[in-house]
């Protein structure tokens, strides 16, 4: 039996890399960074693309 590949979705790839810039400018942990990295996401997906 062979296992599901791991599938890496742009959202996972854009979390990756707010969490790694949050992390680098400060002293949170992993999943504080994480936590606030999905809000930093949600919030930029609200704002119109023309505009961003």
């Amino acid at each position: 039996m062979t296992s599901a590949p791991l599938v890496i979705t742009g959202y996972d790839r854009r979390l990756a890399m707010v969490v790694s810039a949050i992390r680098a400018g400060s002293d949170l942990s992993e999943d504080a960074a994480r936590v606030l990295a999905v809000r930093v996401l949600a919030a930029l997906d609200h704002i119109p693309e023309i505009i961003r």
